[in-house]
């Protein structure tokens, strides 16, 4: 099952690439997506065993990692076939090989138990992004583009180093040197303390540039402004995922050591700075591509503070990654249709979108709603538990910032949004351009997922974060 969940993409990725027609390569994209949503499905309702060596394993948080990414990549080429279709001016070989080979990427950061192989996969996303963010080939789109591989990549070799102190950490302990999770939780207690408060630094560092954690989110805002709706989304809903995935497998080596709370203190410190951040920078947003860089920022710095706390807001924060991957998938999809229709992002010469494209700005409002945390979206219930957590146990000045910053990024975004969908339609010349039935059909199917889960969490689903929770130390029931 491991080999074909990881080799499905590739396979589509050659597909692609040797298929001559522009118009008909974006199909491949929408098979791809449901063979592997349909295995992962099947890989998260069954055991897994682990692989040879231990390199390869679905543990619970692996698949509700692969869960998550899978589903948005399943949108995502829903979209890009009606997408790609409307802009027929664009070759579209590269990103149509390109996309199937991130997935597989990701996919190997779900299954990764070697930190290693792990680094090597998070940087396989960052390439394999990097050509799809200059689809539009304007001046704008390369500055993004260089910005975001030049500020990644310092990140990502951050990482790296950080990787390899831990290593140097088991070498100092006189144990066997290795990257594998296994043996290093199981012989945390023995590393230098030393040296792994130094590896946890570098991979915060490093993940922390990876998912946009401020002040390291300076790439964010170009790179979601300018890349294409469904590259968005995967850039906010599944490569954030995946470089948390990293802080994650750290974590689980400091929380195993036991012997200083500094790493949770830094995770704190730098999820709320980023969300304060987020607060500030969200108000008076004139382009609503950009804002959403900055929502991002406001979630990645929610997961920080929640694995800061650990114990009961762990599974606040695993939830919290699932909904937090699929309605940013909402978000930058409707913003899309919304931006192809105006042929502007420009907030001043967007108005009405509601009127002009019902669907897609009935989504677009939504997923606002959904991401500043409203129900009955699932937004709503991982904040609560992760902000009940932090009262509980006796963070109570971490939750009231919480609330606090939430409540100024949810003023901030509304100034921005509901011009944008409920104002007086603008008298600029607009496309031609009206929802589609496959532009909407895709965050249309995400939008019902984010609202189920506000309402009701699958027993199978409720099951993975609590196990996933109990992996990271968390105190669940």
């Amino acid at each position: 099952m491991i080999t074909g969940i990881l080799l499905i993409p590739l396979l589509g990725a050659i597909t692609a690439w040797l298929i001559p027609s522009d118009r008909s390569r974006p199909w491949v994209l929408p098979v791809v997506g449901t063979l592997h949503l349909a295995l992962t499905i099947e890989a998260a309702l069954t055991p897994t065993s682990p692989s040879v060596g231990m390199w390869l394993h679905l543990d619970a948080i692996g698949k509700l990692v692969l869960l998550s990414v899978s589903l948005l990549f399943f949108a995502s080429g829903l979209y890009a076939v009606e997408y790609l279709a409307y802009r027929r001016e664009r070759p579209n070989r590269l990103l149509c090989a390109m996309l199937p080979v991130c997935l597989s990427a990701m996919t190997l950061v779900a299954f990764a138990h070697h930190l290693g192989l792990l680094w090597v996969a998070i940087e396989t996303t960052t390439l394999t992004m990097t050509p799809l963010l200059y689809f539009n080939r304007n001046a704008r789109s390369i500055e993004a583009t260089w910005k975001y591989m030049l500020i990644c990549s310092v990140g990502i070799a951050l990482a790296l180093l950080g990787l390899l102190f831990l290593a140097y950490s088991t070498v100092v302990a006189r144990i066997e040197p290795t990257l594998l999770l296994e043996p290093l939780v199981a012989n945390a207690r023995l590393l230098s303390p030393a040296w792994l408060k130094a590896a946890f630094v570098f991979l915060l560092v490093g993940y922390g540039t990876k998912m946009g954690l401020a002040p390291l989110h300076t790439w964010k805002p170009d790179a979601y402004g300018e890349a294409p709706g469904l590259v968005g989304g995967l850039l906010a809903g599944g490569l954030v995922t995946c470089s948390f995935v990293g802080l994650l497998r750290a974590y689980q080596v400091c929380v195993a050591a036991n012997g200083t709370t500094f790493h949770r203190d830094a995770l704190v410190l730098m999820g709320l700075l980023s969300m304060a951040t987020a607060a500030v920078f969200m108000a008076r947003q004139a382009d609503f591509k950009r804002m959403l860089a900055y929502s991002s920022v406001e979630h990645v710095g929610i997961l920080a503070v929640a694995l800061g706390l650990g114990k009961g807001a762990l599974a606040g924060a695993l939830l919290h990654l699932v909904n937090n991957s699929l309605t940013k998938g909402v978000l930058f999809l409707a913003a899309a249709n919304i931006h192809r229709s105006y042929n502007s992002k420009r907030c001043e010469q967007v108005r009405g979108a509601l009127r002009r494209l019902p669907w897609s700005g009935g989504l677009f409002l939504a997923g606002f709603f959904a991401v500043t945390g409203s129900p009955p979206f699932g937004l709503f219930v991982s904040e609560f538990s992760i902000i009940s957590s932090a009262m509980t146990q006796g963070g109570e000045w971490i939750g009231g910032l919480i609330l606090f910053f939430l409540a100024a990024i949810f003023l901030g975004m509304a100034r921005t949004v509901l011009p944008v969908v409920m104002g007086e339609s603008s008298r600029i010349e607009h496309t031609g351009y009206r929802d589609r039935f496959l532009t909407v059909v895709p965050p249309l199917i995400l939008m019902g997922v984010v609202l189920m889960l506000g309402i009701w969490i699958p027993e199978p689903l409720s099951r993975l974060i609590t196990e996933g929770a109990a992996l990271l130390g968390g105190n669940v029931p």
